[in-house]
């Protein structure tokens, strides 16, 4: 009888050993490394958007949706991708869900397109325009991932394009342009949703580039002419830079257009100058690792700013004689 006990205790251990190991497979596919991102991205949009609207903050249920929904559409490509670069993933990220087998693919699947679903139905019930640009969105990181990207140096012109698409829609979902739906403000998209999309759009040119120059390796092996590839990495870290100058640029402009106040253009310049400072030095030493910091150092980088945008609206809706820069510097 104690021999009997002693092997159920082994069984039960050895299956929640199991299960703890699935459910770490199963997170690492949303990428925590760069999760503060994912996160705080479609939640500053969505603070940002009723701010400029309404002059307040978004009611809560419409802000929890706007913000998982965000996240999901994010992380279900992310998934996505995992499928179908498999073969690259394991050469230069062996230790990944898919290619360590932790993960089947076809699991790994369905999981994308769990993600996806959720991401779709909160779009659908938040209102019709984010809907849109939700399929938008995801038709054109879908092109990316199954053709473009072993296709043309330039497939991360896409990626920029689909990932600066979700604070517009977004922002959308909490601010409708009313066309499919009644808008809040008389702006179709006023300055600043414009300009954080094309921040997000530009930034992620580099921050993609950043992590194809890590796995440079894996996309040579397989045939797939990434720009570090087909130009080299030293180039490629030449353009890096020049994209993360405009995109600190748009991160001011974002501001100045939202009417936002000075904690958020000091956070935004200090961490700026640090991002270009990793840019410089990734210049000086080309290597696929320092790609690699330094695509993991981007997403700290936006994930700062986008806290910085959260924490500026708070301190102008609640904290009295806090006031835009703006008003500041001119009493406008």
């Amino acid at each position: 009888m104690p021999r009997l006990k002693g092997r159920r205790f082994r069984d039960i251990q050895v299956n929640i050993m199991s299960i703890t190991s699935k459910i770490k497979a199963y997170v690492t596919l949303l990428r925590p490394p760069i999760m503060f991102m994912d996160i705080t991205l479609p939640a500053a949009a969505a603070i940002l958007a009723a701010y400029f609207a309404t002059g307040a903050l978004p009611e809560l249920l419409p802000f929890v949706l706007a913000t998982i929904g965000g996240f999901c559409a994010i992380t279900s490509a992310y998934t996505f991708n995992d499928v179908v670069d498999i073969d690259i993933d394991t050469i230069n990220l062996p230790d990944r869900p898919l290619p360590s087998h932790d993960i089947s693919k076809r699991s790994a699947f369905f999981y994308a397109l769990l993600l996806g679903l959720i991401s779709t139905a909160c779009a659908v019930y938040l209102n019709l325009e984010a809907f849109v640009i939700l399929i938008i969105a995801t038709s054109v990181i879908t092109l990316y991932t199954v053709v473009l990207k072993r296709k043309t140096p330039f497939s991360f012109i896409s990626v920029g394009i689909a990932y600066g698409l979700v604070p517009v829609g977004i922002w959308l979902a909490i601010d409708p342009a009313g066309f499919l739906m009644p808008a809040a403000s008389p702006y179709l998209l006023p300055l600043s949703g414009l300009l954080f999309g094309l921040m997000i759009c530009m930034t992620d040119w580099g921050f993609t580039l950043a992590g194809v120059c890590r796995d440079v390796e894996g996309d040579r092996a397989k045939g797939a002419p990434t720009l570090p590839v087909t130009y080299g990495i030293p180039l490629t870290s030449k353009f890096i830079l020049a994209i993360w100058v405009v995109g600190v640029l748009l991160s001011l402009a974002i501001g100045y257009a939202a009417g936002l106040g000075p904690v958020y253009f000091l956070i935004a310049l200090v961490s700026g100058i640090w991002m270009l400072w990793r840019c410089v030095r990734f210049i000086k030493a080309p290597e696929p690792e320092l790609g690699g910091k330094l695509f993991v150092e981007g997403s700290n980088y936006r994930g700062v700013m986008f806290s910085a945008m959260i924490i500026d609206v708070l301190l102008l809706i609640y904290a009295g004689g806090y006031m835009s820069l703006t008003n500041l510097i001119f009493g406008v």
